[in-house]
């Protein structure tokens, strides 16, 4: 095998004309000069210099690898450059896929401490809800997934085994009930009282979650709408056509207008973290990125 150290030693060979001139140039020993040139004709399988006196000159083939060396030692120098650019967080990239609240709270504070510390480093934000931001993080779409899962997987949950899990906050859940709604008023609110209400859903998971925290208090909620769009349940619910739960991060991101957050029983809360890959994890940005995110949670800490 052709090695990169091999090459820059005969090309210093090649323009210097001898064994000791290179070794001086490269700051080493005229020995080593020669041993790595025996070594890259052993690879070559042909000879590569041919001495006579003190001239030292290239054989047709040492002249056909000198062709093509110096190519491949610039595109080798600017691979080391822009490696040594990503590691030390002056280039790089990271692509964020998160949940709408995720994107509207806790993304934004995050990639501005990113951009201030490393401007270097490009992010780009793509939405998703879980588990389709997980399967984009499997499948190499990204390299960080803002996700949430509500209590019941654990921490042995399988959809996330054998990813990196780096938790944010904890986020609880809210009613919401039209301001005009005889619980508008109510410090809290018995999830049971609203068995017979009119419920306006969330995103599938979310609405999956509703269905069995309703169950486990004895009725099936009659669901009338169900949107991904939490704008969408906040004006539905604020038209007076149903009641809703939903996370408080997601109330944050929307005015309320004609609705009302109530404390609903028992209280349910919702984990939200971001993943990666173990591989990934160890790139800088990468990393980098996961302790803004980290920090951005931390700063809002466990809502109550």
């Amino acid at each position: 095998m052709i090695e990169a150290r091999h090459l820059r030693v005969l090309r210093a060979v090649a323009s210097t004309g001898s064994f000791s001139a290179a070794a001086r140039e490269l700051g080493c020993t005229q020995p080593a000069v020669s041993q790595q040139m025996k070594s890259l004709e052993q690879s070559a399988g042909t000879p590569l210099l041919i001495r006579a006196g003190r001239e030292t000159r290239l054989t047709e083939a040492g002249e056909a690898l000198i062709r093509h060396a110096a190519g491949i030692l610039a595109g080798l120098t600017a691979a080391e450059e822009e490696v040594a650019a990503i590691a030390g967080l002056r280039a790089g990239r990271v692509r964020l896929v998160s949940f709408p609240s995720g994107s509207s709270t806790l993304v934004p504070a995050a990639v501005a401490a990113m951009r201030a510390e490393h401007p270097g480093t490009r992010v780009s934000l793509v939405e998703a809800e879980p588990p389709r931001s997980v399967e984009m993080l499997r499948a190499g779409d990204c390299e960080i997934a803002l996700a949430f899962r509500y209590p019941g997987g654990g921490p042995a949950d399988p959809e996330w085994d054998d990813l990196v899990v780096r938790p944010l906050l904890t986020d609880r859940l809210v009613g919401l009930v039209p301001e005009g709604h005889r619980f508008a008023a109510a410090e809290r609110v018995g999830i049971g009282e609203l068995a017979e209400e009119p419920w306006i859903a969330g995103c599938p998971r979310c609405r999956r979650h509703l269905v069995e925290v309703c169950e486990a208090a004895g009725f099936t909620p009659r669901i009338d709408f169900a949107t991904d769009d939490y704008p969408a349940v906040v004006g539905l619910v604020g038209a007076g056509l149903g009641v809703a739960v939903l996370p408080e991060l997601a109330v944050e991101s929307v005015r309320a207008k004609g609705a009302r957050t109530v404390r609903v029983v028992p209280e349910v809360r919702r984990e939200v973290v971001a993943l990666t890959l173990p591989d990934l994890a160890r790139v800088p940005a990468v990393g980098a990125m996961l302790g803004r995110l980290g920090a951005a949670g931390a700063g809002r800490g466990t809502s109550s």
